[in-house]
């Protein structure tokens, strides 16, 4: 067997070693066994080698220190005891660097995540680019995980308690500036001047001890440095970590206990105690569904197509209203110069305007300079024209949803275009082969659905025609990567994949509202199961009149298979409701901020005196028939695979990530299960609930639908 490439390179310069990290044939480096055996050898030659006064950590890598932990490593142990051990490996060589003899310096530019995170805890020195690239956290708690190596022990005494734990409990980034803010960082450089800074500070601790300077307030010191105080930190914690989970999520809990344990028990057993909590976690049904669900998204980051791709820096929006605008942010971040069109100049100044008052919010809270907003706004061109359009790679309208509507813009766009510009639809239910059905290209014709706001939103789902070209395709994946989005490919049909499972889920909230269920119930209920937002809540977000329109296009489909579909929504739209957008919606409006229920809305479901429904009831009915409508979607060849319905759901619908998408819920409940639950509905309830056949092929064969 070839022996394998090296990770660490050694270079002594003066009296610094000078440490690289860079793992051979990776885009990042990861913390994994070969690593810290490796890292390991090195300690034994440091200590050994007189010549050398200390160490300097730094990357190899363009834009990444240490990416993580390589959760692979996961994949080979099952028991808590083998994960727990897995966490006391990583504690023994991080004591090591805690307490060796030499000063160790690390150096970081880019993205330092978990186990990199808890390595550089464990430095005795610490210096950050101030590039807007460089991202320092500890996400583990999306991973159903908590930080493994130190980090609940080092991080809340390095910066304090109550900085330390909305990161630890999060997972949220920290920037070069709050890394400063904090305490994190000793010393925040230009990425190029890491190397002299590492080797000064190793000169400079080689000679004197370094105190690292306690930047919390004077409140926080108080707090934290009494036992009683420190026990009101801990209990709001765990009460403010439940009024946002639910109780859904057991890491968050276990980080807090981590936490207090230390500082109760001391550092030496608050260590061993977060390897036991850490062996625990790891074999929860929460974390091992959201582990699936970082490696499907990992797995999503590579284009299918990568060698049919065609490279594109000029994309084309038009519309320049919140999705419009939302799209050519994303897309002038990376690199893509945009021409934003609408009607008039005012409207397209406008959706620049947006983007601007975006980008300084981001320049507020230091996440990038002043410059790097003028540079990304330099490449937006809002125009009323075609003009350069035959220059342009990719266009992708944003404009109301109406068929004749995106049919003329597809006859212009080809008029104005070149014979390879690719045509986008953002449009969320009209099918793509509608729109280009009067396409002289139809081959160059896809869709593009984003999710509102667009800047958050982290799905991008690509909807191709049986004319869709492969490179067209390709293309659109590469363009919606560099975006930041995590991408999936569906067939097309009427709401293809996201849109179709979302319209039964909001057709029984309407319907339960007819007979009687409270908005407030209805969402709550929802949200209790683990959804962001409840069902009513993200009607009005969505807009009423969308969701009239969806059920438009899809209420032949459901109909079709005997399925009672609500009128509601149209009803509403009739009489001027729209939802936030117009403030006049489920709920009432202040501000733009959502607050009370509409108590006006009830008189269209029945007055306001309202019923009190089983939580389960509500939860199972409106769950299962999204969960059904994705198995019909995988039986109807709109979906690929389990694996992009299951991304789909969660990424672009807010299902619940602990319970791992539609398919991962119905493999851990069991397909049978389903099956049953949804039979006892079709029966009170009539055949919106009757399973499709291939979930009950699924609960006859006793099979999944992952192996």
């Amino acid at each position: 067997m070839a022996k394998k490439k090296s990770i660490l390179h050694k270079e002594i310069i003066d009296d610094v070693a000078i440490i690289t990290l860079d793992a051979p044939g990776e885009k990042v480096n990861k913390l994994n066994e070969q690593l810290i055996d490796e890292f390991s050898a090195l300690l034994d030659d440091l200590e050994s080698n007189n010549d050398v006064t200390g160490a300097v950590l730094l990357s190899g890598k363009e834009n990444n220190f240490i990416a993580g932990a390589d959760i692979e490593m996961f994949k080979s142990r099952d028991t808590a005891d083998e994960l727990a051990d897995l966490s006391r490996t990583g504690h023994e060589i991080l004591l090591r660097v805690e307490n060796f003899s030499k000063p160790i310096v690390v150096g970081i530019h880019g993205s330092c995540m978990g186990g990199g995170t808890e390595l550089a805890l464990a430095c005795h020195y610490r210096i950050v680019s101030d590039h807007s690239d460089t991202k320092i956290g500890l996400p583990e708690v999306k991973l159903g995980l908590l930080p493994g190596m130190g980090g609940t022990q080092r991080l809340p005494r390095l910066i304090g308690i109550q900085k330390a734990l909305p990161y630890l409990l999060t997972g949220k980034n920290m920037y070069s500036r709050q890394a400063r803010r904090t305490g994190f960082a000793d010393e925040v450089v230009h990425r190029h001047a890491l190397k002299d800074a590492g080797m000064n500070a190793v000169h400079k601790l080689s000679e004197t001890s370094v105190s690292h300077p306690d930047k919390r307030s004077m409140a926080e010191k108080l707090l934290e440095g009494n036992p009683l105080t420190r026990k009101i930190i801990f209990s709001q914690a765990r009460k403010k970590t439940q009024g946002k989970t639910k109780g859904n999520y057991p890491a968050p809990f276990k980080i807090i206990d981590s936490v207090e344990y230390g500082y109760k028990h001391g550092f030496e057993k608050g260590i061993r105690h977060e390897s036991k909590l850490f062996g625990e976690l790891a074999v929860t049904p929460e974390s091992r569904a959201l582990v699936q669900l970082f490696f499907a998204m990992n797995e999503a980051k590579k284009n299918p197509l990568e060698d049919k791709k065609k490279d594109i820096n000029k994309i084309g929006v038009l519309g320049a209203g919140l999705m419009g605008a939302g799209i050519a942010q994303v897309s002038i971040e990376d690199g893509f110069h945009v021409w934003l069109k609408d009607q008039t100049m005012e409207q397209a100044v406008k959706g620049e305007a947006g983007i601007d008052d975006d980008l300084q919010q981001k320049v507020d809270k230091k996440i990038i300079s002043s410059f790097e907003k003028d540079e990304q706004m330099s490449r937006i061109h809002p125009t009323t024209s075609y003009k350069n359009f035959d220059q342009i790679g990719l266009v992708i309208e944003a404009v109301f949803e109406d068929l004749d509507l995106k049919q003329s813009i597809v006859k212009e766009v080809e008029s104005n275009s070149s014979d390879e510009t690719i045509f986008a639809s953002n449009t969320s239910s009209l099918p793509i082969s509608d729109i280009g059905a009067k396409a002289d290209r139809p081959e160059l014709i896809l869709g593009m659905h984003y999710f509102s706001p667009v800047q958050k939103m982290p799905l991008m789902e690509i909807i191709k025609t049986d004319k869709t070209s492969d490179w067209v395709v390709a293309t659109a994946y590469d363009v919606g990567l560099r975006q930041g989005k995590t991408v999936i490919v569906v067939n097309d049909g009427p709401g293809f994949y996201t849109t179709r499972i979302l319209a039964p889920f909001i057709n029984e909230a309407l319907l339960m509202l007819e007979e009687g269920v409270s908005v407030e119930q209805l969402d709550k209920a929802m949200k209790q199961f683990g959804f962001p937002v409840g069902p009513v809540a993200l009607l009005d977000e969505v807009g009423i009149d969308v969701g009239a329109h969806v059920a438009g296009v899809l209420s032949d489909t459901f109909e079709a298979r005997g399925a009672k579909t609500s009128k509601k929504a149209d009803e509403l739209e009739e009489h001027g409701y729209k939802g936030r957008k117009n403030k006049k919606g489920f709920y009432t409006y202040e501000d733009d901020k959502k607050k009370d229920v509409n108590q006006e809305i009830y008189q269209y479901f029945g007055g306001q005196k309202r019923k009190k429904f089983k939580e389960i009831e509500i939860q199972q009915r409106l769950s299962l028939v999204m969960v059904n409508e994705a198995v019909h979607c995988l039986a109807d060849d709109i979906l690929k695979n389990p694996a992009d319905g299951d991304l789909g759901a969660i990424l672009g619908l807010g299902f619940p990530p602990f319970l791992g998408g539609p398919f991962r819920y119905i493999d851990r409940e069991g397909a049978d299960a389903i099956v049953e639950r949804m039979q006892i509905l079709q029966t009170e309830l009539g055949d919106r609930f009757k399973p499709a056949d291939l979930l009950k092929d699924h609960a006859d064969s006793q099979t999944t639908f992952y192996d």
